[in-house]
């Protein structure tokens, strides 16, 4: 499916903070440039018809003020639009409600970098057992398929899509995310261990396998 050492390395994490109108929270940011216009990029991240070949299938009205849905997974508003450079939605899944901004920046040779920063309130739950993992997984996987969908790959297919996520490789690839999580999430100044505890459970939840501190 992919080199996941390579699309690994691609990317790049950092766990912060930012004060919203709700008050502080806690953000999660990934980013990786890819070797395309910026244009098609945005395209890419904001087509109805293009989103289901590298991430879910979407409904709702992609504009600002509209609500969108991706399939199974979270919906929202999106609440500010800036093309091709940015939009700002509402992230809502499981009864709690996050942010995302997404940020283009075009780059020499046809190259755009993206950056995509989720932002939750600091007493968020999620955050309190799994840190910054438990978003953060989820995006590098979402990054690799819009990666591979970049470079002309087929479009996604579920099935296949799970089977890789259930194989060696796919949980390879979810075990060295976790670690790079944990590095960021301890340079972002929390307490070591707790790091480690917090990237462990997040491991176990994603892969199945026992909790163990992550190394």
């Amino acid at each position: 499916m992919i080199d996941v050492t390579q699309q690994i390395n691609a990317v790049q994490r950092k766990v912060g903070t930012r004060v919203l109108a709700a008050g502080e929270a806690r953000t999660v940011t990934i980013s990786q440039t890819f070797g395309a216009a910026i244009e098609d990029v945005w395209d890419a991240c904001t087509s109805a018809e293009r989103i289901p070949r590298w991430f879910l299938p979407v409904s709702g009205d992609l504009r600002p003020g509209g609500h969108y849905q991706l399939a199974g997974n979270a919906g929202g508003t999106i609440e500010r639009c800036d093309p091709p450079k940015s939009f700002f939605a509402t992230w809502e899944y499981g009864g709690e409600v996050s942010w995302i901004e997404v940020r283009l920046t075009a780059e020499a040779a046809g190259q755009t970098r993206m950056e995509i920063e989720h932002i939750a309130h600091v007493d968020d739950q999620r955050w309190a057992e799994f840190g910054p993992g438990a978003v953060g997984i989820g995006w590098d996987m979402v990054v690799m398929g819009l990666s591979l969908h970049l470079s002309g790959s087929q479009a996604v297919d579920p099935q296949h899509s799970a089977a890789w996520a259930a194989s060696g490789e796919g949980k390879r690839f979810m075990k060295l995310s976790g670690a790079r999580w944990c590095e960021a999430h301890i340079a972002s100044g929390d307490g070591e261990a707790d790091a480690r505890a917090k990237a462990a459970r997040t491991l176990a939840a994603y892969t199945g396998a026992p909790a163990e501190p992550a190394g």
